[in-house]
């Protein structure tokens, strides 16, 4: 059973198919890239995926449940978790904090003992805060767990946002556009991290990119979008010569 499964997904926007008849099967550890020219309709697909837009037809299908209807929260626990194109941190708290807001949902305790830090609050947060340095080393950001958000690089910056979604424990991550503003150091420092995910939490993702080393270089499978539709989907170095898309959309 794969696991992410898309089936016929449409929505329209005043009259405008954005997303027509999309269909991906995504199966457990692949990474996967969603490719197209601006305004193609990739990011409505993750805002589909997400809950953030309900679609008009379709339906999708994690790990084999409907989560087709669900709100954000909903998929979120169900094992969707993404990034952004716009780095979307809380950027006046430090980089553990941002961390732990990613496992808030899975320690609970009451809003009394959190006020007064009474009986199980001071036990989860020490449990909380090993697990998010823990996870922040896999990043190699375990050094700043104290520096805010805002003071970190751009490229650290779009480490702990991946960490912060890591967070969540999720099946499936999306990633939109990781590599945006990157300067070739930084965009090479990316690749590793996102084959490094991959390994140490044997990840599936999905990732949305414009940079074609990037996803030459690590994606198995691709598809390509325009106007909404699919114009290709296969194996990466088929889709990739592919006359239409080089015409199209690598600008060759």
């Amino acid at each position: 059973m794969a696991l992410l499964d898309v089936n016929n997904l449409c929505i329209s926007f005043g009259g405008l198919r954005a997303v027509d008849n999309f269909n991906i099967t995504i199966e457990k550890g692949e990474l996967y890239g969603l490719i197209g020219p601006n305004g193609a309709g990739k990011t409505t697909v993750f805002n589909l995926l997400t809950g953030v837009y309900k679609p008009n037809e379709g339906i999708i299908r994690l790990d084999g449940e409907d989560i087709t209807r669900k709100s954000t929260i909903e998929i979120n626990h169900a094992g969707i978790a993404r990034t952004f194109q716009n780095i979307r941190l809380f950027k006046n708290m430090s980089v553990l904090d941002n961390v732990k807001v990613g496992l808030a949902e899975r320690y609970k305790y009451s809003s009394i003992e959190g006020i007064l830090h009474l009986g199980k609050y001071k036990k989860i947060e020490k449990e909380m805060d090993d697990e998010a340095e823990r996870l922040l080393k896999v990043f190699d950001l375990d050094g700043e767990i104290e520096t805010n958000a805002s003071n970190l690089p751009y490229g650290k910056q779009r480490k702990l946002e991946i960490a912060r979604a890591m967070a969540t424990n999720p099946k499936l991550l999306l990633l939109d556009e990781p590599a945006a503003g990157m300067n070739p150091n930084e965009t090479g420092e990316l690749m590793d991290t996102i084959a490094l995910v991959r390994k140490e939490f044997d990840m599936t993702i999905l990732l949305i990119e414009h940079d074609m080393k990037l996803v030459s270089g690590i994606c198995e499978k691709l598809t390509v979008l325009n106007f909404g539709r699919v114009l290709c989907q296969g194996e990466t170095r088929q889709v990739l010569a592919d006359p239409e898309v080089i015409t199209a959309y690598l600008g060759e």
